[in-house]
Formats: structure tokens, C-alpha cells, sequence
């Protein structure tokens, strides 16, 4: 049923027919799984928070040898999935990133090929930034790096949920529950990526979660959710389309 609810849902957020096998089905994964190869240099797989399919978490791990990172801001011109991935053809993941006001302004610094937009959060959450052509997740219980013009691109959302491998949240135990869009750095200096396409955890339960798997989580931050929640991945066949348009993107290109 859920499959057949989202497959609606699909359709209801205009992707192109082309773009329509869009819930390619990932096979039935625990927090233990196998990481699966998409290509060399990234991998998948899904995890299941409270054991059920409605919370499942789409995870990619994302080697930064084999693949740079664009921060992309249209301020004041949002577009759904289908038109980033009209604007950016040759990108292997394109994800929602920074939380934005009615405008369509990003909340927050973006750092777009070396040009900074917006207010860098000084006190909550997180970024994730390429430095000098090297990409890394940094919470603010550290003292915040300065964005200058040593960064290439940066995005920052909050709250931060995982810091130094432990959980950095703590919120309402009855938090809401809601579709998710996560970025994070393993302990190897990857990049992962995480969706919730259905019901995920409530925030705390989240920052609870991930410490506990085998992810190997240094620092995750959480970026804007709920609506906004959208990734693709053509070389897998799998879209999540967002049912609000977002001016800010993350797209992840081969080297």
C-alpha cells in the first residue's frame, strides 16, 4: 500500500514520464545490511529505525575521491526534482539542502563555486562545506570555521544530530515524525547522504538512531525536510520526488 501511495504521490508532483519508475524497490535491508555498489565510489542500502517500512532510511555513502560536491542557490526561484535534474543532466545525486523563508531565500550560508549568499549560523546546527577541494560535516559545538574564500561550496542546516559519534539532539520525546533529509561524515572521511521517503523518526529519535548503527558516524546534520524531502539517483533509477519546490540543491557530480 505504502509503494502505491507514493507512486500517487509521484505523479502528483509532475516528474516527467521518464522519471516514472521512480520507487525503484531497494531490497529488504536491517541496520546490519550489506552496503550495495551503485558505481565505484558510491554505494546504498536501506535501514529500518523501528524495524518498519514506513520509517525506512535511503543511505548513500559517497567516496570523495571519486566525486565533487556543487551547492546550487536560485534565490527567490525554487524548482521541484524534475527541474534541477533539467539543470543539471550530468549529476549523479541531487538532493534538497538549506531551510528557506517565504521568499524562496535560503536560511543560512550557501557557498556556490566560491560565492557566499546569505548569514552563516553561528550558533546551531551544522555545514557541510568543501575546503580547498576537500569535503567534510562540521557541527557548531565546535567552534564554526570561518566561510571564506578558501570554501567552495557549503550548505548548513540544523539541528545537529550526531557529534563526535554520539548524539548531539535532544528534543521532545513525542518529536514529530516526517520525511527527512540528513548529511553526514563517517569516521573514513566519506559523505553520506540519508532520506526518510515515507514517516522517519522524530528528530531525537534520529540523533538517537545513528549512533547506534554501523554507520560509523562522526557528524550529521540535519538539512530541510518534511516537503521539501527530494534525492535522485539516475544511475540507480530512484527519485524522491519533493512536494514543495526548493531554491537550494546539493548535486554530487563523478570526477
Amino acid at each position: 500500500m505504502l509503494l502505491l501511495l507514493f507512486a500517487g504521490l509521484l505523479g502528483a508532483c509532475n516528474l516527467p514520464a521518464e522519471l516514472l519508475p521512480a520507487l525503484t524497490a531497494l531490497p529488504a535491508a536491517t541496520p546490519v545490511s550489506k552496503w550495495e555498489t551503485i558505481a565505484v565510489g558510491l554505494e546504498w542500502r536501506t535501514l529500518r529505525p523501528d524495524g518498519g517500512d514506513s520509517s525506512q532510511l535511503v543511505a548513500l555513502r559517497i567516496d570523495p575521491r571519486h566525486y565533487r560536491f556543487r551547492a546550487i542557490y536560485h534565490a527567490g526561484a525554487p524548482k521541484s526534482l524534475a527541474g534541477w535534474l533539467e539543470l543539471e543532466p550530468n549529476a549523479s545525486i541531487i538532493i534538497n539542502a538549506n531551510f528557506y523563508d517565504q521568499a524562496n531565500r535560503a536560511l543560512g550560508a550557501v557557498v556556490s563555486d566560491g560565492r557566499l549568499s546569505g548569514s552563516a549560523y553561528h550558533n546551531r546546527g551544522g555545514t557541510f562545506l568543501v575546503r580547498n577541494g576537500a569535503a567534510s560535516v562540521i557541527g557548531f559545538r565546535a567552534v564554526p570555521p570561518p566561510i571564506d574564500t578558501t570554501v567552495d561550496q557549503a550548505i548548513q542546516g540544523f539541528p545537529l544530530l550526531v557529534f563526535n559519534g554520539e548524539q548531539a539532539y535532544f528534543g521532545s520525546s513525542a518529536g514529530e515524525r516526517n520525511r527527512r533529509t540528513v548529511i553526514a561524515e563517517d569516521a573514513d572521511g566519506k559523505i553520506l547522504i540519508l532520506t526518510a521517503p515515507y514517516f522517519g523518526p522524530s528528530l531525537q529519535d534520529l540523533s538517537a538512531y545513528l549512533p547506534s548503527t554501523d554507520l560509523n558516524i562522526v557528524t550529521a546534520v540535519n538539512l530541510d525536510g518534511g516537503g521539501s524531502t527530494m534525492i535522485a539517483i539516475p544511475a540507480a533509477d530512484y527519485y524522491q520526488p519533493s512536494f514543495d519546490a526548493v531554491p537550494t540543491v546539493l548535486a554530487v557530480y563523478p570526477r
